[in-house]
This record gives C-alpha cells, structure tokens and sequence, in this order.
C-alpha cells in the first residue's frame, strides 16, 4: 500500500504576503485628492483657465490617473484596476453631488431673504411687478389644488392599471398597455398640455382653470404611478398568493387583501415620487391654467396660479424685485419637492420587512 506524501509549497506564505502585505494607507486617497485638486487649481491658473469647471475637471482626471499610478506601483496591477474602478465610481459621484449642492446652496442663498410669513399668506393683488411686497400664497394654494386634483386621478388609474397588468394581464392586449404605458413615460408635458387644450378647452368648451392643468398633470403622473406600481407587484412572493387560493379565497380578495398591502410601502413610495415629479411641470400649466395675481381656491372656475407658473412670470419682470419674488418661490418649491420625498422615504422605510419578526 503506497502512501502519497503532500509537500507543502514553500512559497506559499510568501505568495499570500505578497497578496496581502503592499498596501497603500488609509490616508492615500484624501492626500491624493488633496493632491489633485492643488494640481488642478495650479494647472488652471497657469494655463488661464477662467471656469472653476475646468479646473475641478482636471482634478478629477488627475485624481483617477495618480491613484491608478500610485496603486500599480505599491499594490500591482490588478488591485489598481480595482482602485480606478473605485476612483471612477466617486468621481461620477462627486459630478453628481456638486451640481445639485451648489443648486440647493443658490437658491436658499437667493430665496432666504424673501420667503417669510408676509411672502407666504399674501398674494399679488394689488401689487406692481416693479415694486417689492406681494406673496405666492394664491400660487401655493393653486399649485397644492392641482397638484392633488392630478393625484386623485392618476393614482387609482395608474394602481387599476398596473394590478391589472401583474395579476390579470395575458395577450395582445396586456401588450398593447405595457407599450403605451412606456410611450407615455417619456411624453413632454408640452404635448400634454396641448391634448387637453384640444380636447377640453377648444373642442368641449370649457375655460382655463386649474381642473384642466390637473388634466394635464394626471396624464403625466400615470405611467410613473403604472411602472412603480407594477415593480412593486411583481416584488410580492407568488407563495402568498399560492397559500390564498389553497384557502379558497377568491383572486380578487387575495389582492386586495394580501398582495396590495404587502407592497403597500413600495406603491406609496411611487404615488410620492410621481407627485414630485409633476409638481414643478410649467408647460401645462402656462397653457391650461392661465395664471392669475388673485386668490382662486376654486380650481373648477377661472383662471388659477401655480409655483412653477408664478416663478417664470416673475423672473419676466426683468427687475430685482421679481427676481428675489422668483427665487423665493423656488426655495418653496424645492421644500415642497424635497417634503415629499423625505415623505416617500419615511413611508417605504415604514412598511419594509422588519427583520427578526
């Protein structure tokens, strides 16, 4: 009987720290983007760049391309590879963040000054455009009546629509749905509201109000409220279903009672993005609504105002006073935006799957 003899590798404990010990430290990738953004800034200035984008372009550039030296020379080749993927990955990030910073820090930079109680419960009767004084109260009130007019229709369509598409939905005709529902997301909100001009004011007669804006926003609203809806559906387990049925409980009662409040969290998560999205549409509503310097809580009759409206008809004024009236109905509207969301978030955190229970 012949024993086989397994000779340990002697190079293995050297393989494992060659793997293992090179490492750049932890400190490494804040110095070099220190680094970088000093090299860009110098770059830029002897080279007469004026835009402070150029400059944070370069840093970018030099911040991937010094980490992916810096790695290749301490750590080899395939964990640099690793570190320009990572370096790419927040580079893309930080492209993303400062945009959106610098947005939010500019308009509460130009809005603080005007947004208080006066500017909040007053509207502009009364009040020139070339003078200071007025609010957006008759703004808010109309924009907050649109957009929940809009909700009202779009949400139970949308949620129909999508439970049919999940649960019912088989042939040419599920088909037909999900192709106008994906035709529909990417629609402008100009062709919108030039249907609903169309359909309701010119060919049934109706005037501009804030139902018809709200017309216009529901069409919009819907296929967001359908394809979040139905990713949401699709989420819920097909055994909840399955165990239902063995239990004799009818198709429609299992919906009803187990597959919408399982993905409950999800679906309001969508009807709360969706309304974000719609809350600051102009088109429609420069075309539908009118605009009006007057409080009008009856969005069925005349002419009504709205933030996204109020905003682009006091930048037009062409004076100081329109433009700080203008930033502090944008500093509001993006406080309305970022509620609804934090709403959203608050909600799906909520009805998520608790862990242990």
């Amino acid at each position: 009987m012949s024993t086989t003899t397994v000779t340990p590798v002697a190079d293995s404990p050297r393989i494992s720290r060659r793997l293992t010990a090179n490492r750049l430290p932890s400190w490494a990738p804040g110095g070099i983007a220190a680094l970088s953004v000093a090299l860009g800034v110098g770059i830029g200035l002897g080279a007469g760049l004026q835009s402070k984008i150029q400059w944070g372009l370069i840093a970018g550039l030099l911040f991937v391309a010094i980490t992916y030296g810096a790695a290749t020379k301490v750590e080899g080749s395939r964990q640099a590879k690793d570190r320009l993927a990572t370096s790419v990955v927040w580079l893309a990030f930080v492209l993303a963040v400062i945009p959106l910073a610098a947005l939010t820090f500019y308009t509460v930079q130009q809005g603080i000054g005007v947004v208080d109680g006066y500017f909040l419960s007053h509207s502009m009767k009364g009040v020139l455009q070339t003078e200071a004084g007025g609010g957006l109260y008759h703004a808010l009130i109309g924009t907050l009546e649109q957009v929940g007019l809009a909700t009202l229709m779009a949400a139970p369509i949308g949620l129909l629509t999508a439970v049919y598409l999940v649960e019912y939905g088989r042939g040419r005709l599920a088909k037909a749905v999900t192709f106008f529902v994906d035709v529909m997301t990417g629609i402008p909100s100009i062709v919108a509201g030039l249907f609903i001009l169309s359909l309701w004011i010119l060919l049934f007669g109706f005037q501009y109000s804030g139902f018809a804006g709200s017309l216009a926003l529901a069409i919009l609203m819907m296929p967001v409220v359908v394809r979040s809806t139905e990713e949401m559906l699709k989420l819920v387990p097909n055994e909840l279903r399955e165990a239902s049925y063995a239990l004799g409980v009818p198709k429609w009662k299992t919906i009803l009672r187990i597959v919408l409040p399982t993905a409950i969290g999800g679906i309001t998560t969508g009807v709360m993005l969706a309304v974000a999205r719609i809350t600051g549409e102009t088109a429609p509503v420069m075309m539908l609504v009118f605009g009006a310097d007057i409080i009008n809580e009856n969005p069925f009759e005349g002419p009504q105002q709205s933030l996204p409206l109020y905003i682009w008809q006091q930048y037009q004024t062409n004076n100081d006073f329109g433009y700080a009236r203008a930033w502090g109905a944008a500093l509001v509207l993006i406080a309305f935006v970022m509620a609804l969301n934090l709403i959203a978030r608050a909600v799906a955190r909520w009805r998520s799957p608790k862990s242990g229970h």
